[in-house]
């Protein structure tokens, strides 16, 4: 039979132990209201700069673009964008992008490079305007955001080579590029604490 001392010891033990784990879990609760609430589903939109090579006239113009992103989750999500190539055209040739697709972040963190693939139109209007032509295009393509706040990202790069397969009976046109811009994202990032800082959720 266990003594009334073993008994006591036993109990203060237990009691202890018992605070320990309390104290513990009370402490990864604490971080875990912090981590838990993520960036979430989001809306943003934004606009870049561009420079392309044409691939007609091998000439590269220079012009803008309007995009805008749909995101389920901070991983994966839609991306729309027009583009306008109108500067230092050759002959008065520009090119118009309209196009939508998937992008997937490889990670997170505050520097998020991620990839997509963009189908839609692409619009030419050839030398000194005497036709224009609209077609079929795909654009895979991949790039860099760097997270700068919890509404502002800063689009680092934005690598995109296009395909238009029905250009011509002379062959698919191929023109690439590169943009840089911003986007804004239209809701707030919800933080849990409020005070919880951005690490948290990058």
């Amino acid at each position: 039979m266990m003594s009334s001392k073993c008994r006591r010891r036993c109990i203060r033990l237990v009691a202890l132990c018992m605070a320990g784990l309390n104290v513990l879990s009370g402490g990864m609760r604490a971080q875990n209201i912090a981590t838990a609430k993520g960036p979430g589903s989001y809306i943003a939109i934004g606009g870049e700069v561009s420079a392309f090579q044409a691939d007609y006239g091998r000439r590269v113009i220079y012009g803008g673009a309007l995009f805008a992103e749909v995101n389920p989750t901070w991983r994966y999500g839609l991306e729309g964008e027009a583009r306008y190539l109108r500067l230092h055209s050759f002959e008065s040739v520009t090119e118009t992008n309209y196009f939508v697709g998937p992008r997937v972040m490889l990670k997170p963190g505050p520097i998020r490079p991620f990839i997509k693939f963009l189908v839609g139109a692409g619009k030419i209007t050839f030398p000194a305007g005497y036709a224009q032509g609209t077609f079929f295009t795909y654009a895979p393509g991949g790039g860099v955001d760097y997270i700068a706040g919890d509404r502002l990202s800063i689009r680092l790069i934005d690598f995109e080579y296009q395909l238009w397969p029905s250009f011509s009976s002379y062959g698919e046109l191929r023109p690439y590029g590169i943009s840089a811009g911003m986007s804004i994202r239209l809701n707030p990032v919800e933080h849990y604490p409020k005070d919880a800082s951005r690490s948290r959720w990058h």
